[in-house]
């Protein structure tokens, strides 16, 4: 009996929560019902955090070369010598083909080169503020061929490992500033289109069908083309970032103006209007916020297809171009076959991109699930 009426007042009182509860709450709520876009959550979160950090995780500068060590094999971490808790690295030593003679570098076991923690490296600036030089691993002494190749080096000798956590920096920031400004580009005029109708609901339309209509890829190459060689590294960034985020606010902008449109006889839209309220806070504080819910979930989603159109613009030598790093261009490396069967760690670039897209498509999954958390 006692069971029985626990049980009760327990449902009761959960029953009270939820009706006390805010859109947030039962949004958050019903997301963590979602296991997988949880952990999706902390997959996004990861690699932004190795993003932050790209610079600190970096092992050697990542545009550092040396011929000598072209197309080493990745090396593995020792933890244990001789059954005491000592990590180390084997050497490089060289060895020439006898049918190329070409001097190439590989592991030589009996070198070993302890492992520090927190050592001095190339300078950089943490969080572009700080001056410092220290990064996570480095390798006590040892000679200058040496190093510490977690994924192995490209044929210009330079370490993957560092130049995949810096490409992921690149990557990710582009992704999030070109859906940022394609969030901006869709809620405006999404929203003015929905809010205003008539015949700016008509030209904003139909703008969007022009957009939409265009092949992406021949766009992407006539934009890109577009761009002068002599441009830098920043600039061809910013105007990249610019062309896909012209190319990605049309979905957005047909969600706002759907919403709006649904939205602009309700109740709390009309009492605004008559207490004088400007179109522009009408739809910044009273509409947006009805179905932010909404619009964050579509942005999750917007997100890999961003990453994924500056790899492919890269990949294809339209987009950022060297020295710059991104996925794309560490995938440029990978386009021989015969390289490929000599050196197929250079496919390791690919492994960050499935994984990013696979997270930011679950996560979103789980934010459209939650967006209505009375459904």
């Amino acid at each position: 009996m006692s069971s029985t009426v626990s049980s009760t007042m327990s449902a009761a009182l959960a029953d009270d929560r939820m009706a006390q509860a805010t859109q947030l709450q039962l949004t958050w709520w019903r997301f963590c019902r979602h296991k997988l876009a949880l952990v999706s959550l902390g997959v996004v979160a990861l690699f932004y955090l190795i993003a932050i950090f790209a610079d600190f995780l970096a092992i050697a500068d990542p545009h550092a070369t040396d011929a000598r060590r072209s197309y080493v094999p990745p090396q593995g971490i020792h933890l244990f010598d001789d059954g005491a808790f000592s990590p180390h690295v084997s050497g490089l030593k060289g060895m020439r083909d006898m049918k190329t003679f070409k001097l190439s570098y590989v592991p030589d076991p009996s070198r070993k080169l302890p492992i520090t923690f927190f050592a001095h490296g190339y300078s950089y600036d943490l969080f572009g503020l700080i001056p410092t030089d220290r990064h996570i691993l480095g390798i006590a002494g040892g000679q200058p061929v040496d190093g510490i190749f977690l994924l192995g080096t490209d044929q210009l000798g330079r370490d993957l490992f560092s130049r995949l956590m810096v490409a992921t920096r690149i990557s990710l920031v582009i992704g999030l500033a070109g859906v940022s400004l394609s969030l901006l580009l869709g809620v405006m005029l999404g929203g003015i289109s929905g809010l205003y109708g008539g015949i700016v609901d008509t030209l904003i339309q139909r703008v969007i069908e022009v957009v939409r209509s265009i092949p992406t890829i021949p766009l992407w190459m006539g934009l890109a083309a577009a761009l002068p060689n002599t441009w830098s590294v920043t600039q061809v960034y910013f105007a990249i970032t610019i062309i896909i985020s012209l190319v990605g606010w049309t979905e957005l902008a047909r969600v706002v103006r759907g919403r709006f449109l649904a939205l602009r006889e309700e109740d709390f839209v009309i009492a605004a209007e008559l207490a004088g309220a400007s179109q522009l806070r009408i739809i910044l504080r009273h509409m947006l916020p009805s179905f932010a819910s909404h619009v964050i979930a579509a942005t999750s989603l917007a997100l890999p297809a961003m990453i994924v159109s500056e790899t492919s613009l890269s990949f294809l030598g339209l987009g950022l171009r060297p020295p710059a790093i991104s996925w794309g261009i560490l995938l440029q490396d990978a386009q021989n076959v015969q390289v490929l069967a000599g050196a197929p760690w250079l496919l390791c670039a690919a492994i960050p991109v499935i994984l990013v897209i696979l997270a930011f498509n679950f996560l979103g999954d789980g934010l459209r699930d939650a967006a209505d958390p009375y459904g």
